[in-house]
């Protein structure tokens, strides 16, 4: 049988002991107790030792913990603090009153009645107090009654410890009393040693061809993130150049400047988060309230009613990126214009495997002399062809802000025709105010849908999870075949 010298090693510090803590053998060895364990696993293997693995679970306290060590919990020092009863207002003003007044509610130790606090006279320790005064006395406890009360309230944290014994065995006996050359192994050899013959009777080490190397995880970058970057890439390659802006955005900006009228359900509660803050508007606002009231210079007719200011200042978390687009256009206005931005936006959803409350979005726009549908449909095609989709096709769709309408549908195997998104020409009912007088095509793309597709996943949450074995294991490629 054919062992290594750290094998070999291991066998005859072991042999007197019979069997050894990896911890002591480390010592013993002048080794990391690690690579002791490694030595174990192998000679394991081959049926020459046992390995035992230990684990022990111990609970210190975290630093909030032991601020309340040397008094106790926050609703014992609470209680302590007033006789049988003290009006709320007063035991409000303690430093602990915001953590201790619903622990002693929820124990019982205490009722409320007409803004009078009054002690009820249970007010025994529970386990979770019982097991914090074993942790104030000793430093650190084994798990029991009421610890996992304590951890859930962060006043302890679980620490694991791992201990490995190593025994050996009949066979790893039986070897050992045949002898073991300990002489050390020559891994490397020299151009001398080659040339004179010397490697014949040297102890060269022994490897095993059909033992997999143990695997390396190099750095890489979030699946999610390598897809929104050859998006990024695939655009700057068609010569668009990238915009920005802040996820907090004006209604006016958000909504009112894209001609949706102001009582669009997009804008109730359901659907948008909004903010405290108010905006000022930007000069020339008039002229989209106007729009909205009456058409403005245009033959539109707007959506009529009166058009409310106030409403337009309200701040949002911009529901959507075409709220850059719109800026981005009011601040170029002549063409050629050829831009794109990636950014996160934010929605009222009920989360479930497809729907998050915050996902990525892309928004493109081209505004040219004479541009049309035909090129829109040629920009898209060629967008979702790099990226790895062959079949694409259009169907009619509604949107507040573009006429025509279309929605791009990829087809996937094993799911058919998906739809990824919506697009159109916008209407002139949004560039007129802002003296664009050339069309725009506009589009938006939800990226985490083609992000699931490109993945094979079933379940959006998993782009946002922070799963170390799903990014080493997905490929480099992102999933594309």
């Amino acid at each position: 049988m054919e062992l290594t010298l750290n094998e070999k090693r291991l066998l005859v510090t072991l042999g007197p002991m019979g069997s050894a803590d990896a911890a002591v053998l480390a010592e013993k060895m002048d080794a990391r107790r690690e690579a002791v364990v490694q030595y174990a696993i192998l000679a394991a293997d081959r049926g020459l030792v046992d390995v035992e693995k230990h684990v022990a679970r111990r609970y210190v306290p975290t630093e909030e913990g032991r601020a309340y060590m040397e008094k106790g919990l926050p609703e014992r020092q609470v209680l302590e603090s007033f006789e049988e009863s003290i009006p709320m207002r007063d035991l409000q003003s303690h430093p602990l009153a915001k953590i201790a007044i619903g622990w002693m509610r929820k124990k019982g130790w205490i009722a409320l009645r007409d803004g009078v606090v009054t002690k009820t006279g249970a007010t025994a320790p529970g386990p979770d107090e019982t097991a914090f005064a074993r942790l104030a006395e000793r430093g650190e406890i084994a798990d029991g009654e009421g610890v996992a009360d304590l951890v859930k309230r962060g006043l302890v944290a679980e620490e694991e410890t791992v201990a490995y014994t190593v025994s050996l065995t009949p066979r790893g006996r039986e070897l050992l009393s045949l002898g073991l050359d300990l002489r050390e192994e020559v891994g490397t050899l020299t151009r001398e040693q080659i040339l004179s013959g010397e490697w014949r009777s040297l102890p060269l080490r022994r490897y095993d061809v059909t033992k997999l190397p143990k695997r390396a995880y190099p750095g890489k970058l979030h699946p999610y993130q390598r897809i929104i970057d050859e998006m990024r890439r695939i655009l700057f390659d068609m010569g668009f150049e990238e915009m920005s802006g802040g996820i907090v955005q004006s209604s006016f900006w958000n909504f009112d400047a894209l001609f949706q009228p102001q009582d669009h359900p997009a804008r109730e509660m359901q659907d948008t988060f909004f903010l405290g803050e108010r905006w000022p508007l930007p000069a020339g606002y008039e002229r989209v309230r106007d729009m909205h009231e009456h058409g403005g210079g245009t033959s539109s007719t707007g959506w009529g009613g009166t058009w409310s200011a106030e409403k337009a200042m309200q701040c949002v978390l911009r529901t959507h990126t075409t709220s850059l687009s719109i800026q981005h256009l009011a601040a170029h206005p002549k063409p050629p214009v050829r831009a794109f931005c990636v950014g996160r936006v934010y929605r009222r959803e009920a989360i479930d495997p497809t729907h998050l409350a915050e996902f990525e979005q892309l928004e493109g726009i081209v505004m040219d002399e004479d541009v049309n549908l035909r090129h829109l449909l040629g920009f898209l095609k060629e967008f979702y062809a790099k990226m790895g989709f062959e079949k694409v096709r259009f169907r009619p769709g509604y949107f507040p802000y573009t006429e025509p309408s279309v929605e791009p549908e990829v087809y996937v195997d094993g799911l058919g025709w998906v739809e990824l998104g919506g697009s159109g020409i916008f209407r002139q009912e949004v560039t007129e105010p802002f003296g664009i007088e050339h069309p725009v095509l506009a589009w938006g793309l939800g990226i985490s849908r083609v992000a699931m597709l490109r993945l094979g996943l079933r379940d959006l949450r998993q782009l946002y999870r922070s799963d170390v074995d799903w990014v080493r294991e997905t490929p480099t490629y992102g999933g594309r075949r």
